[in-house]
């Protein structure tokens, strides 16, 4: 018996060891970055998403006060929330699904947020984004789903506090329903409720209040007539009853109704299906669009129900070991992959759903370890297992280049200006690599490396996870604090003309803001002048005349004293009432072209002139950088160097009320007149010098949209009326007569002016039975000779996603990755074909 007992007691001994041991091993395998670092920076990605007046606790210094009009179209604030990726859109529909995700981290894995000091971080962006919910809801059968429309607002590529378009709101009623947003927004503040409740026990009842009026809101209406406004961006494609079982099982848990339970229960035979059957589809991701496998998950906990449990299997099956045969695609380095648009995404949100479903005790033992590794790898290779990080601001060689408009911080509505991004967008999970692990970090690639408050939505709970299992310290008291790479305010000036008694300068005010950007309407600079040798001459300072020869805005006037004993004075130059922002070419700086001018017979020395230092070196409209002509904001100094001397206040008694009108001189006129009636004879030039520049944005053979950028480059010598232009992209639709759409994600001349028209061949030819006609509004623009159109980054699809096969389209060249000359698409200028070849019978 004793050596039962000994023999017994060895074997425990040695069973505790060895799996002490594979633990430790495991720990050593799997702990291979700092996942309190990580989870620290995804948390703090939303407050760089924040819209509305900011409040203190913001911990950053690029990021300012925007959209503070949002609603005042419909008399209704709806400051606040997220913009919802790279652009400015506040799209309700993934803005709620991703506030709920963050309470069910929450939820789950509260102890990694206490334990690594981010609950309150956490805490405060899920309290952010349902105080807006809450003003979007003012009455029970009405909630506003959106602001800002999206073509406008991704015609524009500027930061968030300079949005130069209007924003309109929009809702949905009882008679004009939207059940699946509403639905999604009660999921969402149901869970807020209840990992609020205890920090806000006020707020928390009244966000439940708002959860079950939306729920009945959704449940008693059940269409989503209403919500249109979205449509070509988060279109319901999985339909709202996925919606009304995940808002019901929130309400259930924040409630304990079991009216909830059932509510929840009884939608679950409308969820998806797998096509032509009426197995419930486990074969996509939980995702903004459909949320039914995180709605089986909960069920599955609550009811311990085999039909919620199987669903849940079936699904984590597909992604990990295979189910019946099939499994979700992986790439050679280990990632899940299962769309192009956002393939991270997908795989960090069904790990976290992966992680939940092990953690709980009904998830079988012979499935948990499965399960578990399955999220850690997917984790780790979004941290950087497959060589790089795609988090923004983490690990080795992270994206530096990710599509968002505010963290770039163009001045010039532009991708390309600066070439660098101003700001680090710490802790953003970027879309993710193609299939064969590809991926490109530029500014433009949208479908691999745009963020969105979507993808980091089931990220954060995941990392949650991971550092529960293997640790890692947040740094302490971190903040993006940031110093300006740039002069966010300057002058530049230059001799535009000079004579014995006059000078004419030209000088260029600038606001490259960034930190934040921001809206100036009362910039103002002084350029300082010696009048010793006037004085000398017998002439007195009042005899200093001035004009304008062209003018953006400014009242020139003076000159004012500042040292009458050194006959030190200055010319002032008022912007106040021209707004001038980094928004755009002509928006950012503004331009005078002032002369100064003693009485006609005096001698005037400039070069002892303060703000004369360096222009000496200028000439002919050339201008330089120069601080020796101070710049204010209102009455702060921006820019530049002060004379050293005690006066130097602005006395704005001593400014007159009215400045010179602005005009431009006739030679500019007389200019532009010549140039305009040699137009109808250059015109015939075009056909020859005009080309289309294609790059290809997508390389596999198969997929389910074509993408591509397109470049117009005029090498004439006159000026293309893009409204004149139209552009065909020939391919074979493969399935005949589908409904298919197109989209302009970005253009430099606006994506709102760039139109459509899918034209289906009478008779198919060789390698085309379909072309795409890509056209221009007349609010486009030109193209100016030597210059070129910008990117106009474009895609289309047809209505149910089915795939094209490219390797038999006349357009598509595979191994045009950058810009190149591509002369199968073609291009005509008022009917006629001036670039390209088309496809004909025998090509």
């Amino acid at each position: 018996m004793k050596t039962a007992r000994l023999l017994v007691c060895f074997v425990l001994v040695c069973f505790i060891l060895t799996t002490t041991i594979l633990l430790d091993n495991n720990k050593g395998e799997a702990a291979m970055y700092n996942y309190g670092e990580a989870l620290q920076k995804a948390i703090m990605f939303y407050e760089f998403q924040m819209s509305g007046k900011l409040p203190k606790w913001i911990r950053n210094n690029w990021r300012g006060d925007s959209g503070l009009n949002d609603g005042k179209d419909n008399k209704i604030d709806l400051t606040g929330g997220w913009y919802d990726a790279g652009d400015h859109v506040k799209f309700n529909l993934p803005m709620s699904y991703t506030a709920t995700m963050l309470a069910w981290a929450v939820y789950e894995y509260k102890d990694a947020f206490v334990k690594s000091g981010q609950l309150q971080h956490i805490l405060n962006q899920i309290e952010w984004v349902n105080d807006y919910f809450v003003k979007c809801h003012p009455e029970k059968y009405v909630y506003y789903y959106q602001v800002g429309d999206g073509g406008k607002d991704h015609a524009w590529w500027g930061p968030a506090e300079v949005m130069p378009m209007e924003r309109p709101s929009y809702k949905v009623t009882k008679t004009n329903p939207g059940s699946t947003v509403v639905a999604e927004t009660a999921a969402a503040l149901a869970a807020g409720s209840i990992v609020i409740k205890q920090r806000n026990s006020k707020k928390a009842r009244i966000y439940l209040k708002h959860a079950k009026e939306l729920y009945d809101f959704a449940a008693e209406t059940k269409s989503d007539a209403g919500y249109t406004a979205a449509n070509g961006y988060y279109n319901s494609w999985s339909g709202f009853w996925d919606e009304l079982s995940w808002a019901a099982v929130w309400l259930y848990l924040a409630t304990g109704d079991k009216y909830y339970l059932s509510e929840a229960k009884k939608y679950v035979s409308n969820w998806p299906k797998i096509a032509g059957s009426n197995t419930i589809d486990y074969r996509w991701a939980h995702c903004w669009d459909d949320v039914h496998y995180g709605a089986a998950l909960l069920l599955a906990k609550i009811t311990d129900e085999n039909t919620y449990k199987q669903i849940v299997e079936k699904h984590l099956d597909y992604w990990t070991i295979g189910y019946q045969g099939q499994r979700i695609k992986y790439t050679p380095k280990g990632l899940a992959w299962l769309d192009q648009w956002g393939s991270l995404r997908y795989a960090t949100t069904t790990a976290f759903l992966a992680f939940v479903y092990s953690d709980w005790k009904g998830c079988p033992s012979s499935k948990k370890k499965v399960y578990r590794k399955f999220g850690e790898g997917q984790v780790n290779y979004a941290l950087g297992s497959s060589g790089r990080s795609f988090v923004v601001g983490f690990g080795k060689n992270p994206p530096k280049r990710p599509h968002h408009r505010t963290a770039h911080g163009s001045w010039a509505n532009s991708q390309s200006e600066p070439p660098y991004h101003r700001h680090i967008l710490y802790g953003a999970l970027v879309g993710g690599p193609g299939l064969d692990d590809s991926y490109s970090d530029d500014v433009g690639n949208y479908v691999n490396n745009e963020v969105a408050c979507d993808y980091n939505a089931g990220f954060v709970g995941a990392l949650a996870k991971m550092y529960l299992l293997y640790g890692g310290k947040p740094i302490p008291n971190f903040k993006a604090i940031e110093k300006p790479s740039n002069d966010e305010f300057f002058v530049e000036a230059g001799i535009n003309a000079s004579g014995s008694n006059f000078v004419e300068i030209k000088a260029i005010v600038y606001n490259q803001s960034g930190w934040p950007a921001r809206v100036t309407n009362n910039l103002k600079f002084r350029y300082y002048i010696n009048l010793s040798e006037i004085v000398s001459q017998g002439y007195k300072p009042s005899q200093i005349s001035l004009n304008t020869n062209y003018n953006q805005g400014a009242k020139v006037s003076g000159p004012y004293v500042v040292d009458s004993k050194k006959h030190l004075y200055y010319i002032l130059i008022d912007f106040s009432g021209t707004p001038i922002y980094p928004g755009g070419q002509d928006k950012y700086k503004k331009e005078v072209q002032f002369r100064i001018a003693a009485p006609q017979n005096a001698r005037w020395d400039n070069s002892n002139d303060y703000s004369f230092k360096g222009l000496d070196k200028t000439g002919g409209g050339q201008v330089i950088k120069t601080k020796y002509i101070p710049l204010y904001d209102g009455k702060k100094l921006v820019w530049g160097i002060e004379p050293n001397t005690k006066n130097l206040t602005l006395r704005t008694s001593q400014i007159p009320a009215n400045g010179d009108a602005d005009k431009k001189s006739k030679t500019i006129l007389s200019k532009n007149t010549s140039s305009a009636k040699t137009s109808s004879k250059q015109n015939k030039e075009v056909k020859n010098v005009v080309k289309v520049l294609y790059k290809n944005m997508e390389i596999n053979k198969t997929s389910n949209s074509i993408r591509l950028y397109l470049k117009i480059i005029n090498n004439s010598q006159e000026t293309i009326d893009l409204s004149k232009v139209k552009i065909r992209y020939w391919y074979t639709a493969d399935d005949g007569v589908m409904k298919q759409s197109a989209v302009c994600d970005w253009a430099q001349i606006g994506a709102v002016n760039v139109t459509f028209r899918f034209v289906r061949l009478r008779k198919a030819v060789a390698k085309a039975d379909h072309y795409l006609e890509i056209g221009f509004t007349n609010n486009a623009g030109k193209i100016q000779p030597g210059k070129d159109s910008g990117d106009i980054q474009l895609r289309f699809n047809k209505s149910n996603w089915g795939n094209y096969d490219q390797s038999n389209d006349w357009s598509w060249v595979q191994s045009m990755t950058s810009y190149g000359e591509n002369k199968k698409i073609t291009l005509y200028i008022d009917g006629k074909l001036v670039w390209g070849q088309e496809p004909t019978k025998d090509t």
